[in-house]
């Protein structure tokens, strides 16, 4: 779950299905009941017809967790990040960064790095459409050491500059919930 809707759309899901949760948070349920293998199918079934996926395995779990840290820091953070970003991914979930950092780029084929430029360069892109922040502003908000190392990078990425971006009519954004997987 990667978004506000998608805790919504559990939220009602387990109550269709009669379900009692305590915590319904990104990429984390806890509900009272054990639930049966039906009731566990049942929801497996309506988090499908929802686009979402009950996940059990472990390593998945973590890799979704690693993801809405990612987009939460990205994309529903405006306060100034006084650590980089390895170190608040690691304090967030309590492990070692070596170690999330080489499951999720076993699992992922891509690194928690290049997740983050991805997702800071979309976050970009809102931030260029909505037009009440200059780039040199947006550049300071995502952490960029300079304007030209936004660039280079939004230009790596998309291909395009950013003032260039800018001035295009349809400009092509992504869903959260589809960056980088």
């Amino acid at each position: 779950m990667v978004s506000i809707r998608c805790i919504m759309a559990v939220k009602v899901e387990l109550k269709n299905l009669g379900l009692h949760f305590i915590v319904v948070d990104l990429g984390e349920v806890e509900i009272m009941e054990d639930l049966s293998v039906d009731q566990l199918n049942q929801l497996k079934n309506a988090l499908l017809n929802c686009g979402l996926e009950l996940m059990d395995d472990k390593k998945a779990i973590l890799i979704e967790k690693i993801k809405n840290v990612i987009t939460e820091m990205i994309h529903h953070s405006d306060e100034a990040m006084k650590m980089n970003y390895s170190d608040y991914i690691s304090e967030k979930l309590n492990y070692d960064y070596t170690y999330l950092s080489n499951i999720f780029s076993e699992v992922k084929g891509t690194t928690i790095q290049q997740f983050i430029i991805v997702h800071k360069i979309e976050r970009v892109k809102e931030l260029l459409i909505y037009d009440e922040l200059n780039l040199t502003e947006i550049s300071y908000k995502l952490h960029y050491s300079s304007v030209a190392h936004l660039s280079n990078q939004f230009k790596k990425i998309t291909g395009l500059s950013p003032s260039h971006f800018k001035k295009l009519k349809d400009r092509k954004r992504s869903p959260i919930e589809e960056i980088g997987n």
